[in-house]
């Protein structure tokens, strides 16, 4: 529990310090037999900031939880 917890609140920093992630995908937009033609596509996922921080949050609380039961 107390190792989820200082995962939690780490990726909750990250998503505090970002808004969100970028990739790009390479998708086939033609494909006739022998002749492929592939386009590149940009894509993100964005989370609102309060997600990031209730993430830390409940991250802490783990911890806390972890360290009161010994």
């Amino acid at each position: 529990m107390k190792i989820f917890g200082i995962v939690l609140v780490v990726a909750g920093i990250i998503m505090l310090l970002m808004s969100g992630i970028s990739f790009t995908t390479e998708e086939t937009v033609i494909d006739a037999g022998p002749i492929e033609v592939n386009a590149d596509k940009e894509r993100s996922i964005q989370w609102p900031t309060y997600a990031g921080g209730i993430v830390l949050v409940t991250g802490a609380i783990l911890i806390g939880i972890g360290v009161k039961k010994k």
